[in-house]
């Protein structure tokens, strides 16, 4: 089994904003494997299907962001999940709108859903897909630009990054992180 979590915050109040790009991601692989992420627990929305003879998890904290971890931690025990096989998918300031990186392992390098993964996971060995959404405009505090909607400008761009996600996923899942960083990596926008 495959736990594949999006991460963001809860709530129509966020649903449009740069934060929640990682649950924006999940959804639309749950489109592509015909899923819906409705089912209940340990303080996540999810679903469970199985593609291509693999069964995956996929996972949206309802935590909020800053607590993601705690959700996905309490996934990854009760269905026995190893590291090895979750992938975290979320959005990355550091990265520029439309950019897209696959990798292994890492930091949370300020990430503070990515952070509090690591934190309750008590590991960093777990895939990441991060989803560019910067730069931030000079002057601008972070917290502030990541819980803003994307402008009409830019709402094509993030399109094509949702529309590329399953690809990236499926690389990752039957071909191995290898292959998928040396597709993927790095993936932007047309």
């Amino acid at each position: 089994m495959r736990l594949i979590v999006g991460l963001g915050n809860p709530g129509m109040r966020y649903a449009a904003t740069r934060h929640n790009l990682g649950f924006r991601g999940v959804e639309q692989l749950a489109l592509f494997l015909g899923t819906e992420l409705k089912s209940s627990k340990f303080n996540g929305l999810y679903g469970r299907v199985w593609h291509r003879e693999e069964e995956y998890l996929l996972l949206k904290p309802l935590t909020y962001m800053n607590r993601s971890g705690e959700a996905v931690q309490a996934f990854a025990a009760y269905f026995r999940i190893p590291l090895d096989n979750m992938l975290v998918i979320y959005d990355e300031i550091s990265l520029d709108l439309g950019r897209v990186r696959i990798r292994p392992a890492g930091r949370g390098a300020g990430h503070r859903g990515a952070e509090s993964v690591i934190s309750s996971l008590g590991s960093s060995e777990f895939a990441r897909l991060r989803l560019g959404i910067g730069p931030q405009p000079p002057g601008q505090d972070s917290a502030s630009y990541v819980l803003e909607s994307f402008k009409p400008t830019e709402r094509e761009i993030v399109e094509e990054v949702i529309a590329v996600i399953p690809d990236i996923v499926m690389c990752w899942s039957h071909e191995g992180m290898t292959k998928a960083m040396s597709r993927y990596n790095p993936w932007t926008a047309p």
